[in-house]
């Protein structure tokens, strides 16, 4: 099943299972390359041959940006909240509580819907399932971007969450199904390319939506309608977009396989041959798709009961003898770094904010702590005190270290994937848990508010680790349980 990855910065997890089976099967794919040395008498085809004769064009670059742009909107749909809690604390009364609530709601929803968009996607197909969550998921942003109280903002993120999960669980499946064994990692490398570049435009995306001081009323709801609700709207888009780009896809080849529709699977492959191909190129030889043993889904199994057992079979050992310790080690450290990484850096653009105010008021000796607290403090005095400190914009430094960070996330993973294998993830994982740690603790006593930024922003580059502990997880499992 596809859907055990829920959460945004698993992706690499995720990636890494397609590397993995790209691999075992290029072995395969060369032997089986053999047939197209004679073209004209191929009728049979097995998926992997198929594609591998459609070449790689036009048709699969298109697919590689798409894909990496709707996993870019899961990244916006998820951390979009962290830049608006601030400015949006005043329209919405929000207390810190509640911050922490809308910060962890979309990731609760993503939680709750993956394993039930991971079945509809191998029953139902992949596209069937990204299109419409996409949809319904810029529905829902929209929705929640008229909220005019927490409840109802947490209600409609929450739905969000929910649906954004289909296209989270479903496009590394749907985007690799496109692609040969050969071809399957440049695919899958191409979109996180895509993904990470995707990343690096979110603090601009933020600056120039929110940092607007207009206004529009809107009777009907007795809200005032100002940019940080908008700013929703924008992160939803991408999405929006690859949905409509998507209908003019077909649902994967390999899926419709599994399904037993070999001819629909053998119009696709040739739609796609023609649009890598020139237009004065025959058709391919292929009258039939082949199944084998790889060709399959879970929507050749009959019966929900059938399909819940599937999933009780590929879960449940992973909490049985001799996996439950690693499990649970696994599991554990897992928590913490998402906890510290996610967590964290859902208040960060926040409270940075807090401490560039708290600059230019000349403060230059005071904890982090402080000036969060003096600043609730001050919001909670009185009626004049509470629109001195409601700003409906933040400080353009915020959004200045908010992309270092993003900038240094992006450096540091490379870094790793450099040097991991020579040094061992095991000094990988010491080494930056234990500067992740001095960070944190260093970042609430030191009284050094342009030194406690720099120490903040180390401490959520712990989430490096994410990529190590998954790598280190596929060591310590079997193929059917990653």
């Amino acid at each position: 099943m596809n859907e055990r990855f829920p959460t945004v910065r698993d992706f690499q997890h995720r990636q890494s299972y397609y590397l993995e089976l790209s691999a075992q099967h290029r072995v395969q794919s060369v032997i089986m390359s053999s047939k197209f040395k004679d073209p004209d008498r191929q009728e049979d085809a097995t998926v992997d041959d198929a594609l591998t004769q459609a070449k790689f064009g036009l048709f699969n670059y298109t697919l590689i940006i798409i894909s990496g742009t709707i996993i870019t909107a899961v990244m916006l749909e998820c951390l979009s909240i962290s830049y608006v809690m601030t400015v949006a604390e005043c329209d919405l009364q929000l207390t810190t509580s509640q911050k922490g609530i809308l910060s962890a709601v979309v990731i609760i929803g993503i939680i709750v819907s993956s394993h039930l968009w991971g079945f509809l996607a191998d029953t139902q197909g992949r596209r069937a399932i990204i299109v419409p969550t996409l949809i319904l998921s810029f529905i829902s942003t929209l929705i929640s971007s008229f909220s005019t109280t927490f409840v109802w903002m947490a209600v409609f993120r929450f739905c969000t969450g929910f649906f954004i999960s289909g296209p989270s669980a479903s496009i590394y499946a749907y985007l690799g199904e496109f692609h040969s064994y050969n071809t399957r990692s440049r695919a899958i490398m191409g979109a996180s390319f895509v993904f990470g570049t995707g990343c690096l435009f979110m603090p601009g995306i933020a600056y120039i939506t929110i940092n607007n001081e207009w206004e529009l009323a809107v009777p009907f709801l007795d809200i005032i309608y100002r940019p940080w609700r908008l700013f929703f709207v924008v992160c939803a888009l991408p999405g929006l977009v690859c949905a409509i780009a998507l209908l003019k896809f077909p649902e994967s080849p390999k899926f419709m396989v599994g399904q037993g529709d070999t001819d629909r699977a053998v119009e696709t492959i040739q739609w796609i041959h023609r649009i890598n191909s020139s237009k004065d190129e025959p058709a391919l030889p292929i009258k039939s798709i082949v199944r084998n043993a790889n060709t399959k889904s879970a929507g050749s199994t009959k019966g929900f009961k059938a399909i819940v057992k599937l999933i009780w079979d590929q879960t449940a050992p992973l909490f049985m003898k001799p996996y439950l310790v690693r499990t649970g080690l696994i599991c554990f450290i897992q928590f913490g770094t998402y906890v510290t990484a996610h967590g964290m850096f859902m208040f960060f653009p926040g409270t940075l904010n807090q401490i560039m105010i708290a600059q230019n008021l000349g403060v230059d000796s005071s904890t982090i702590c402080d000036i969060v607290h003096a600043d609730r403090s001050s919001i909670t005095l009185g009626n004049e005190t509470v629109l001195l400190n409601c700003k409906q914009t933040l400080e353009e430094t915020t959004y200045m270290y908010t992309f270092i960070a993003d900038v240094f996330y992006m450096l540091g993973v490379g870094l790793i994937t450099l040097i991991i294998d020579k040094v061992g993830r095991l000094a990988v994982l010491v080494f930056i848990f234990t500067c992740s740690g001095i960070a944190g603790i260093l970042v609430v006593f030191l009284a050094m508010p342009s030194v406690t930024i720099w120490l903040y922003i180390i401490l959520l580059l712990g989430c490096y680790n994410i990529n190590v502990i998954n790598a280190v997880a596929v060591d310590l499992f079997p193929t059917n349980l990653r």
